[in-house]
């Protein structure tokens, strides 16, 4: 998906508040999650996010999200963003994000999601280094509990 930041979205510096990416990255891995199991989703978490480099007022920002990983019923989202210059179309990485989405029914309750098919060893590491994050991400909240 493809926003250009404007002026209300910028800060005194002229580059666009991290809120506002949050929230275009937030929408991004719902419509990747949407697509993976033709469900509603919701946020469950942001595991990571890393801003790279800020993005100024009037460029584009083209976000990718890219189910990693699927459980029982929740998915890993990897969400990629540029930042594109409008009259030169160069693109640099300028924040990264994993986003945790759950399946819900009409009653708002967890559902199933379909398991993710994998084409590559690649992705099938990647899918084992995101279970393994998951695991160290439950143990936390666990002791973490409020």
């Amino acid at each position: 998906m493809t926003e250009i930041v404007l002026p209300a979205d910028t800060n005194n510096y002229g580059t666009i508040f991290g809120g506002r990416l949050l929230a275009l990255a937030d929408k991004c891995a719902a419509m990747s999650a949407v697509r993976h199991c033709r469900r509603p989703v919701v946020t469950a978490s942001f595991d990571r996010v890393d801003f790279l480099r800020p993005v100024r007022r009037g460029y584009f920002v083209v976000l990718t999200g890219e189910v990693t990983a699927t459980f029982r019923t929740s998915m890993e989202i990897q969400v990629t963003v540029e930042a594109e210059h409008p009259e030169r179309g160069e693109r640099q990485t300028t924040c990264l994000a994993r986003v945790t989405m759950v399946a819900i029914d009409e009653a708002g309750r967890p559902v199933a999601v379909p398991p993710l098919e994998f084409d590559s060893e690649d992705e099938r590491a990647r899918a084992e280094r995101a279970a393994e994050r998951r695991r160290q991400r439950l143990a936390r909240r666990d002791l973490e509990a409020f």
